[in-house]
């Protein structure tokens, strides 16, 4: 049995979950812009394969919001290298500030590189999703490879900053069909009749064609801007974008949206580990009190 770490080093549970409870945690940024609250529950699954990272860091005096769920498949190996890599990479970049979107790219790049690189005695595939978002300034930059999914509520309306990325969407079986490889039903569409994901971080024996690179959106955060919403699969199988953010509008705690949100995919019977991190703003400058 693995022993899995979440979020901060402080704090790690064993996966011998009842499949009712989530590990929940979260925080404030320390000027009071914003807090995260996060939930993340084995649900019907036999092992864990769900990760998450929250980060709140002061960089050249800046403060930084790095948050990320990396939903692993074929083991733990590429989500968990995924988790303690892919943020030290990012905020190490020389353009961290001045060109954030391709440092992000870049960083994505990099850890795929290094997590390949130490895989070479393996033999069998890990991979992992990736749905992250960087808080800097006044700026919301939400990456994602694969269909672990990030959605946004302004003006009170859900909706999505990242695409899930599936075999059978026109253009990425275009790309993967290009590169020599195929795209076939089995169970779901598949790269390769093996894979439901089309990008993803590791699974070595189909990087050709299942590539990390990120698909990136920039958000401004200003008043109309009320929540983020990062998700595994396992909520999103079951609860609509517009569902998620419904249930999370009345609930000022961040942790508690959370916890709501993995508890309800489970009652909705999703047969996937779920996790949920959701980040809300606070636009007069200090968390507010629940009403």
């Amino acid at each position: 049995m693995h022993m899995m770490e979440y979020l901060s080093s402080e704090f790690s549970s064993s996966m011998q979950l009842c499949h009712a409870t989530a590990v929940t945690g979260g925080d404030s940024s320390q000027d009071c812009r914003y807090s995260y609250g996060y939930a993340s529950s084995r649900g019907k699954r036999s092992s864990m394969e769900d990760f998450c990272e929250n980060q709140i860091s002061n960089l050249n005096g800046q403060i930084v919001g790095l948050f990320g769920v990396f939903d692993g498949h074929g083991g733990v190996r590429a989500a968990e290298y995924v988790k303690q890599n892919l943020f030290n990479n990012l905020v190490r970049h020389p353009n961290f500030f001045s060109d954030t979107k391709s440092a992000i790219a870049d960083a994505y790049a990099h850890t795929d590189e290094e997590f390949l690189k130490s895989e070479h005695n393996q033999h069998r595939d890990a991979g992992s999703t990736a749905s992250t978002a960087v808080i800097v300034g006044n700026r919301l930059l939400v990456a994602n490879v694969g269909d672990s999914r990030a959605v946004i509520c302004r003006n009170g309306k859900a909706i999505a900053v990242s695409r899930d990325h599936k075999p059978d969407q026109s253009d990425e079986r275009q790309r993967i069909e290009d590169a020599g490889g195929f795209v076939m039903w089995a169970g779901t569409w598949r790269v390769g009749g093996i894979l439901a994901v089309s990008r993803a971080f590791g699974d070595r024996l189909l990087k050709q064609y299942v590539v990390a690179d990120p698909e990136i959106k920039e958000e401004v955060i200003d008043g109309s801007l009320q929540f983020l919403i990062l998700a595994s699969d396992g909520l999103w199988d079951v609860v609509t974008n517009e569902e998620a953010v419904s249930m999370v509008q009345p609930i000022e705690d961040a942790e508690v949206a959370a916890n709501r949100l993995t508890e309800e995919a489970i009652r909705r019977g999703s047969a996937d580990n779920v996790t949920c991190i959701v980040v809300r703003f606070h636009h007069s400058g200090r968390a507010e009190a629940s009403p």
